[in-house]
């Protein structure tokens, strides 16, 4: 008796996998692709911590050309420290030439707050360009505890963090530009279904005019 309750619970499981997978949605979703052919980059690369941010920097240029960019649609910029990337990214970002921005930094932990004050300020400045000016940052601000955690997020154990902000820059800059050509194909169809159509209109009019005329006329009494 137990088996054949198993077997029928397993055959009623397998009849619901299936009526589920017949009844699923699949709905396409908007992707970035990996391609930087015609794309302009802006790369923030602090000075401090260069040992790091050099590394990151040649990572990063490295992505961007082998996705196709060219070196004159890549803009290079060198601040001071992690605390002016925001305010560099948000002037490129304003100029409207670059499709995205690519921001570089390693912080490192010591023995005061100030870690803590410059992580969350870098953090939040870089956001903020992002959102008020509407092109995309791709974060590759180191934050570590140690120096051999910044080593092994540059190149050694951990990949390289430039290499992968890169790519971030890359498939966000061509989402931007996929949601944007999607948005005005729907207003376009939206617009061209709304439009005046002179031979439906023409018909219904001949249609309203005949009947307009069969209910003038007299009724013949007999």
């Amino acid at each position: 008796m137990q088996v054949a309750k198993l077997n029928s619970m397993g055959k009623k499981s397998i009849k619901d996998r299936k009526r589920s997978s017949k009844t699923s949605i699949k709905i396409k979703a908007l992707e970035g692709h990996l391609s930087a052919v015609g794309l302009r980059f802006g790369i923030i690369v602090p000075r401090f911590n260069s040992f790091i941010t050099e590394r990151l920097f040649q990572s990063a240029l490295d992505g961007l050309l082998r996705s196709g960019a060219k070196q004159n649609d890549i803009r290079i910029v060198r601040v001071p420290g992690a605390f002016e990337i925001p305010s560099a990214a948000r002037a490129l970002a304003e100029t409207n030439k670059y499709d995205a921005i690519i921001c570089l930094g390693c912080l490192l932990r010591g023995d005061t707050a100030h870690y803590d004050v410059i992580v969350n300020e870098v953090t939040r400045g870089i956001g903020q360009s992002a959102q008020e000016t509407g092109v995309p940052h791709a974060f590759g601000v180191l934050t570590c505890d140690t120096l051999e955690q910044a080593i092994d997020r540059a190149g050694l154990k951990m990949g390289n963090k430039g290499f992968e902000a890169a790519l971030a820059a890359i498939e966000m800059a061509n989402l931007h530009s996929t949601v944007g050509q999607h948005e005005a194909g729907n207003r376009a169809g939206k617009k061209k279904a709304g439009q005046f159509n002179p031979t439906i209109s023409r018909n219904s009019a001949r249609r309203s005019s005949s009947t307009r005329a069969l209910k003038s006329r007299p009724v013949k009494r007999r």
